[in-house]
């Protein structure tokens, strides 16, 4: 009988089965990662061409109000809001341009003055309508245990029996 010492043919089959598991497992974590990743891009890429549409349709209307004696009220489907500033001596222009279908809008604020312009703010807001998630679970203690949950009201600690 061979007494020698090895390794058999049962350990390595259960080596390569692990192997072979967490392969499967790793590959399986990379599929799902990379979905992740191709759907954060697609939603970034959305938002990015949706901001320099907007930026560029922005871009025609401030060209236009600057060549136009009247400011309109409506340009390229956009509301045109317009107030004189006597402590800027300048014509204030407001006016929003959609980014996205999600909510996101691009405010512009301009103040037109005689001879020059400036533009005063060119910020991006989410408008949209968002829920608030109140369905945390936090757990609460069994009857036997006192904790004190430091509510305030008539007494300074309040105590839970």
């Amino acid at each position: 009988m061979n007494k020698g010492g090895g390794i058999g043919v049962g350990s390595a089959s259960i080596v390569l089965v692990f192997a072979v598991l967490c392969l499967s497992v790793f590959s399986l974590i990379t599929f799902v990662v990379a979905g992740n990743s191709k759907a954060l891009v697609e939603t970034q890429s959305r938002m990015v061409v949706g901001y320099y549409e907007a930026d560029a349709v922005a871009e025609r209307i401030i060209a236009e109000i600057l060549e136009s004696d009247p400011i309109p009220e409506t340009l390229h489907g956009v509301e045109i809001e317009s107030e004189w500033a006597w402590e800027l001596d300048a014509q204030i222009v407001r006016f929003s341009s959609p980014v996205s279908e999600e909510g996101k809008i691009l405010h512009v604020t301009l103040a037109i003055y005689y001879d020059s312009y400036e533009i005063l703010g060119w910020r991006m807001r989410h408008e949209g309508d968002w829920e608030i998630d109140d369905g945390l679970n936090v757990w609460l203690p069994d009857d036997g245990l006192d904790v004190w949950l430091g509510l305030e009201g008539d007494d300074d600690e309040v105590w839970l029996p």
